[in-house]
């Protein structure tokens, strides 16, 4: 081996243990398929399911909130016919208490083209996704 090979080795060996020290990386990356999910992060890596961890900002899910409040009054009049006469009743106005503990449906999951922000866990075979970029896109 060469002085030239040996000074190679050395550098790459350095990068190396100062990648391997650094806990976490902050990426960039576009989902390309929803079902299965894949991320490209650059043109020669495409993650695959197997490989990101979804946080809440990134999935459907349901959540309780505990609610206490009137719904708006809406004033409804009807109309009938009975033997070819048309009968309109009198109005009639409608309104009523929701209170209580509601499940609802939050909508994050992710959509092809947006793009994500992920952290590369050490190592590089997990990766966390964060959260969508702003408006999705780049």
């Amino acid at each position: 081996m060469g002085l030239s090979e040996l000074l190679q080795l050395i550098k790459q060996a350095s990068k190396e243990q100062v990648e391997s020290s650094k806990p976490v990386a902050v990426m960039i990356g576009k989902v390309v398929s929803i079902a299965p999910l894949e991320i490209q992060l650059d043109q020669k890596l495409k993650l695959t399911e197997a490989f990101l961890v979804l946080t809440k900002a990134v999935v459907d899910y349901s959540v309780d909130l505990t609610v206490d409040h009137m719904t708006e009054t809406h004033t409804h009049t009807h109309q009938y016919t009975d033997d070819s006469t048309t009968r309109t009743t009198q109005p009639h106005t409608h309104n009523h208490a929701y209170i209580g503990q509601k499940p609802f449906i939050m909508h994050n999951k992710l959509k092809v083209n947006e793009h994500v922000i992920l952290l590369r866990v050490q190592g590089g075979q997990k990766y966390i996704v964060l959260d969508v970029v702003g408006g999705g896109t780049l």
